[in-house]
């Protein structure tokens, strides 16, 4: 828009300095004069001021302008908190619209829109919006920001960098005073150790309240078991105790009672992962007949920090009578008693290598072991030909918990060249699934071979690996709250060999000993959930080939859907999205599973009031007005005002005129061109002359 202006402008012929000097000179001159009041003395005066203005040459200049319209940043918030009470979104909308309307009513203004979108873990980054938008509009032309928010902004600056000219009005949905309870976490251990209990330490507070004293309901909820209903104080420090049952995932909801008219309900709820993980787990290994691959499960066993190993080994057996003295047999007795009947239920993994019934334990002993097993212990044999015959462990009261009875002698025993194949269940369960170098879509195994095979016939589990002539190679099975492998080859020792090329011994050894000791990963009935970047992620884990079920979610509100598994081999894959936070769960018909939505103390469900107390110094420092609006409270009017006034009162707020411009022509008209100035000073210096001659 182009504009004139006209304005009073100089074009000195001297220095200003020089102007000065001329003009103090000129007064010295007229001093005595007009003290003694001298005819002629003003007319003198008047002839030295048209001498000083006829050198400052003044003109009148006549701007061509073409001016740009001022900008007004309307920056609306949209952050999970705006949401989180009822009517606050809805609140803004309507004040947006109505700003906008009264915004585009005004002369010479244009608006710009931004939104402050949802900053996670970061909270409301309203500051860093402001700067992306601002980055496109020009400093000169910026009237003033409008930020409808609730006044919860997690980066606010210390200082307002657009300048106190550039006034921030806040405008906030509800009314003032809003009273808000929530639950902040001071203390959350991440895990837990297996068996001991945790210490949860948290506060229950009501914000905006005068007096916050008494107590409130808390309920505690653990992968939506049966909740627990306990009394804390308000205000202060309560510290929960809470027991870590099983390893892996262990899903905590804590909610603390509605106050009435609070805000929201939204932060009275906190969800928690606790991970559960073992102690450092005891192992027991008896090695028998030796053998060439003696030492292949303790080098794994010692190799893991996480594991005490107790190992004995046998290298003499009972029935070889040579007279050597028995202070000479052993460095230290066989403690028999001491580990199969007092301590041990301390351990939690038991191994026998190639280990032979030769009256070394008796039979209550390994009666024992079998109980041992079924109380949740975990039981791994690792056989040779001594598996056959009478003096197998199988023939003892301990068969009763393995998976497989050996064939007869003349046909247990196979010897011969294979190479192990996972079998078809095996390519399902965790334990063999992907192993490198497995059989797999039609390809051969990459393994080194074997020489040895332990024919058995598989009484209950499942085979996981096939040896020669198909027999079972790795069976495993539950017994009652325990778990059962056994390896019926003793050849497994050639793969760390490298023989033939070798395979992946130490993974194999090392699934099967974590699967004994109950890692959650390893599970092959299980069913996991997760949420993750907004979107509810569930991993089925099953051995029956039979097509996935379909998946019902409950989402925290209560509301339930039903969504397709993705097969993937032997997991099928769930992934939709998950926006509301709390607890979600899944269930595909058989087992249940929980994900928390939310981090704990997240800065956005810190304090859901509409407070300015966050932005007060910024707002006051620019010179702007922080009010409420909605909920019967209307938007301000609007005004233009100059720079140095104020930018606000009790029901307007106000928009700075900038006035940023391009000269685009400029025209001058000499006031006191030189003819003229010498015929005025022609003039006043006669006059002056004939009043000094009277």
């Amino acid at each position: 828009m182009d504009r004139t202006r006209l304005a009073l402008d100089f074009a000195p012929v001297l220095p200003p300095w020089l102007l000065a000097l001329l003009a103090a000179a000129a007064l010295l001159a007229l001093a005595p004069a007009l003290w003694r009041r001298a005819r002629g003395a003003w007319w003198r005066a008047l002839a030295f001021a048209l001498i000083l203005a006829a050198l400052s040459g003044p003109r009148l200049v006549e701007e061509t302008r073409e001016v740009r319209p001022d900008i007004a940043l309307l920056l609306l918030d949209r952050t999970d908190s705006i949401g989180a009470a009822p009517g606050r979104a809805a609140a803004l909308e309507a004040a947006r619209e109505q700003l906008a309307q009264r915004l585009g009513r005004l002369r010479d203004l244009e608006v710009r829109t931004a939104e402050v979108p949802e900053g996670g873990n970061q909270g409301s980054r309203a500051f860093a919006a402001m700067e992306r938008a601002l980055a496109e509009i020009p400093a000169a032309r910026l009237a003033g920001v409008f930020l409808l928010s609730d006044g919860q902004v997690h980066d606010a600056p210390a200082a307002w960098a657009p300048g106190p000219e550039v006034p921030l009005h806040l405008l906030m949905p509800g009314r003032p005073g809003e009273v808000d309870r929530r639950i902040r976490l001071v203390e959350a251990p991440g895990f837990g150790i297996v068996g001991r209990a945790v210490e949860l330490k948290l506060v229950v507070e009501d914000l905006g309240a005068p007096r916050p004293e008494g107590t409130a309901l808390l309920t505690i909820r653990r992968d939506g078991a049966a909740p627990v209903t306990e009394t804390v104080p308000l205000g202060r420090e309560h510290t929960l105790s809470i027991p870590v049952e099983r390893a892996g995932p262990n899903v905590l909801e804590l909610l603390a009672e509605a106050r009435p008219g609070e805000v929201s309900d939204a932060n009275n709820r906190v969800v928690l992962n606790l991970n559960g993980v073992r102690d450092r787990l005891r192992v027991l290994l008896v090695s028998g007949e030796p053998h060439a691959g003696e030492r292949t499960w303790r080098r794994l066993l010692k190799s893991d920090p996480g594991v005490d190993l107790v190992h004995f080994t046998i290298l003499r057996p009972p029935e070889k009578d040579d007279l050597t003295p028995l202070n000479e047999l052993a460095l230290i007795a066989f403690p028999v008693r001491e580990l199969f009947q007092v301590k041990l239920r301390e351990f939690d993994l038991i191994v026998f290598d190639r280990f032979a019934n030769r009256g070394i334990l008796p039979p209550s002993y390994l009666r024992n072991i079998a109980d041992h097993v079924r109380l949740g212990g975990a039981l791994l044999l690792s056989v040779g030909p001594e598996y056959v015959g009478g003096a197998s462990l199988f023939s003892t009261p301990l068969g009763q918990v393995l998976p497989a009875r050996p064939l007869s002698p003349t046909q247990a025993i196979l010897e011969g060249p294979f190479r192990p194949r996972v079998t078809p269940q095996g390519l399902r369960h965790p334990v063999t699934e992907g192993l490198p170098g497995a059989n797999a879509e039609g390809r051969e195994a990459q393994w080194g071979r074997w020489y040895r095979t332990v024919r058995a016939e598989p009484r209950a589990g499942s085979v996981l690996m096939s040896g020669a002539g198909d027999a079972p190679l790795l069976v495993l099975d539950r017994v009652g709250q325990g778990r059962v492998a056994l390896m019926l080859s003793d050849h497994i020792w050639l793969w760390s060999r490298q023989h033939d090329g070798g395979g992946p011994q130490a993974e194999l050894l090392r699934r099967i000993a974590h699967w004994l000791m109950r890692e959650p990963e390893l599970e092959e009935e299980d069913l996991v959930a997760r949420v993750e970047d907004g979107r509810l992620l569930a991993t089925r884990r099953s051995l029956d080939p039979a097509p996935p079920p379909e998946a019902v979610v409950t989402a925290p509100d209560g509301t339930e859907s039903r969504a397709p598994f993705a097969p993937q081999g032997g997991r099928a894959v769930l992934d939709i999205p998950a926006g509301a936070p709390g607890l979600w769960q899944v269930t595909d018909g058989r087992r249940v599973a929980f994900a928390a939505a939310m981090p704990a103390n997240p800065p956005e469900w810190e304090d859901l009031r509409a407070d300015a107390g966050r932005l007060a110094a910024l707002v006051e420092a620019s010179g702007g007005t922080a009010r409420h609006v909605g909920d019967g409270r209307a938007v301000p009017d609007l005004r233009r005002v100059a720079p140095g006034r104020d930018a606000g009162g009790a029901n307007w707020a106000g928009l700075r005129q900038r006035g940023d411009h391009t000269v685009t022509g400029i025209a001058a008209l000499p006031l006191l061109p030189p003819w003229l100035a010498l015929a005025l000073l022609l003039g006043v210096a006669v006059i002056a002359w004939q009043r000094e001659a009277r």
